[in-house]
């Protein structure tokens, strides 16, 4: 892992391809959300690294901004009818929702290896 110390791995693009945060080349999850207990190609321990509430919170806030936004300027511009209305927003909100959480996910842990934001990550 000496190797690993001496190169700079972007948390963004780990974050994106949900990479782990020390190699950039072991899958982070073994689930859908589920943190993979230790990197299967460098062996860092990824048990101690968690994100809490903050990925869902960034989702949130930024989907909430876009469709709100949107919806309103749908609303202004077409009246359309209140079911169709519906029909757009509630599978944006659905399916935005699970498609960002992951990478948020990703992309703070990334971030908090990287800022070493807990005593437990260990960087040889």
């Amino acid at each position: 892992m000496s190797a690993f110390s001496k190169q700079t791995i972007s948390p963004f693009r780990t974050g994106i391809t949900c990479k782990c945060p020390a190699c950039g080349k072991g899958k982070l999850f073994k689930g859908f959300l589920d943190v993979e207990k230790a990197c299967s190609v460098c062996g860092q321990d990824l048990q101690a690294i968690d994100s809490g509430d903050g990925p869902a919170v960034f989702v949130i806030f930024i989907l909430g901004f876009l469709v709100v936004g949107l919806a309103f300027w749908t609303e202004m511009t077409f009246s359309p009818p209140y079911w169709l209305q519906l029909v757009i927003w509630m599978p944006t909100i659905l399916f935005g929702s699970i498609g960002l959480l992951r990478p948020f996910k990703a992309l703070l842990i990334a971030l908090q290896f990287k800022h070493k934001a807990t005593s437990e990550i260990k960087h040889d």
